[in-house]
């Protein structure tokens, strides 16, 4: 299976579902006022570690489209892959959270799960597979020591 829909197209339909969610059904105001504002400071972390991961994609001179997971030409382990092996799509998730902050109640929130099922689903599963032809053993002793997400390992199978 190849992806087909583009990652940020994921999260932009999933920040307007969450915008139409907080007008909708506005169901209890989490935050008010400035510390909505939290939201703001969540989003530039997720545009910092967007960057960082973009940054490493282009030292390795492997490509960033995530389109086509099988013509990378390198496995990228370093900087912020050592932490996260989909830091990218951490930051998406990163920067909708910022927004459900922002919008203040509880109701975006519940994007939250569907957005990474479906992430998952879509494009992370078919660009493990890639990876896992590509790089073989590498990519699998990779995939050991390193979280889908965040965090401790919790690769199943």
């Amino acid at each position: 299976m190849q992806p087909r829909i583009p990652p940020p197209i994921l999260a932009l339909v999933a920040a307007l579902a969450m915008r139409w969610l907080a007008h909708a059904l506005p169901v209890a105001e989490l935050l008010s006022g400035e510390l909505r504002r939290l939201g703001a400071l969540v989003a530039a972390l997720a545009l910092t570690l967007g960057l960082a991961a973009f940054r490493e994609f282009r030292r390795a001179k492997t490509t960033t489209n995530p389109l086509k997971p099988g013509s990378a030409s390198a496995l990228v382990t370093s900087g912020v892959f050592a932490y996260s092996r989909n830091p990218m799509y951490l930051a998406l998730l990163l920067a909708l959270s910022g927004w459900a902050l922002w919008l203040g109640v509880l109701t975006p929130w519940l994007m939250l799960p569907l957005f990474v099922t479906t992430l998952t689903r879509l494009q992370i599963l078919p660009e493990e597979r890639a990876l896992e032809g590509l790089f073989g053993a590498d990519y699998l002793a990779y995939r050991r020591t390193t979280a889908r997400w965040l965090g401790r390992n919790s690769d199943r199978r």
